[in-house]
């Protein structure tokens, strides 16, 4: 048996499987947008048996489709989901420097982009007003609760029905049901989500959207004094301004309102 063979059949070469995998993955470029398992094998060293059904586990998971040559693979629908979901990341972080300034600007309030974690929403960048004597803030890197605000906006508008149920089905009895009408009444519109931390500290968030669905969140956050909770604030209104201009930016369809 060779080593590639090993490598599938083993039940302890999970890790090397990923890995001889991803190498596959990574032969698909602009110049070599189709591929033979054979070519595999020959540029990775591979048993030519052993990467043929490395290929064809790529077909079943949606990572490789059949091409139109015989006997060759082309990037499946999934990894180009997957791809498409990376490049929004990467240009949204690109694109919404410049709309959080002038957010955090006429609002006087910190202003905050969030991305999907595995988990729930990922703050990715801030914006921070330092005019005020108090300042509420975030860090970078700070994963929030399911009950955030903008955790809202990301359960109501994922495509992913099964996920958010199973997200969801993890929150505490008491908290569960207003969180899921609440998302319900989110879903299908650009309205902004609103969450009270319990400590003085209030959130709102609307959603952004890319060419294919969500994206990101942006929110404001400041004392319970200067963000009221309410739809039709005048700070409600600027945020979801810059999420429909920032989401045109994207080259998301408009959306109802």
């Amino acid at each position: 048996m060779s080593d590639g063979d090993e490598d599938v059949r083993s039940g302890g070469s999970d890790i090397r499987a990923v890995d001889r995998a991803a190498q596959i993955l990574a032969l698909f470029g602009p110049h070599t947008p189709e591929l033979t398992a054979a070519e595999a094998a020959d540029r990775l060293d591979l048993n030519r048996t052993t990467a043929y059904r490395y290929c064809t586990s790529l077909v079943a998971a949606g990572l490789l489709e059949r091409g139109q040559t015989q006997g060759s693979f082309v990037p499946g629908a999934l990894l180009l989901q997957l791809g498409t979901f990376a490049l929004g990341r990467q240009t949204v972080l690109e694109l919404a420097p410049a709309h959080m300034r002038e957010l955090c600007a006429v609002t006087r309030l910190t202003t905050v982009l969030s991305l999907w974690g595995s988990a729930g929403p990922i703050v990715s960048r801030v914006e921070e007003d330092s005019t005020r004597t108090v300042l509420v803030t975030v860090r970078v890197g700070t994963q929030l609760t399911l009950t955030s605000a903008q955790a809202k906006i990301f359960l109501a508008h994922t495509p992913d029905q099964l996920r958010v149920d199973r997200l969801v089905g993890g929150v505490p009895d008491d908290r569960r049901a207003d969180l899921v009408a609440e998302i319900r009444g989110l879903a299908g519109t650009d309205r902004v989500a609103m969450s009270p931390d319990g400590f003085g500290v209030h959130a709102i968030a609307a959603p952004v959207f890319a060419e294919h669905g969500i994206c990101a969140a942006i929110a404001l956050i400041a004392t319970d004094d200067l963000l009221p909770l309410d739809d039709s604030s005048t700070a409600a209104t600027h945020l979801r301004e810059t999420a429909r201009a920032l989401s045109k930016a994207m080259g998301a369809p408009p959306r109802p309102t």
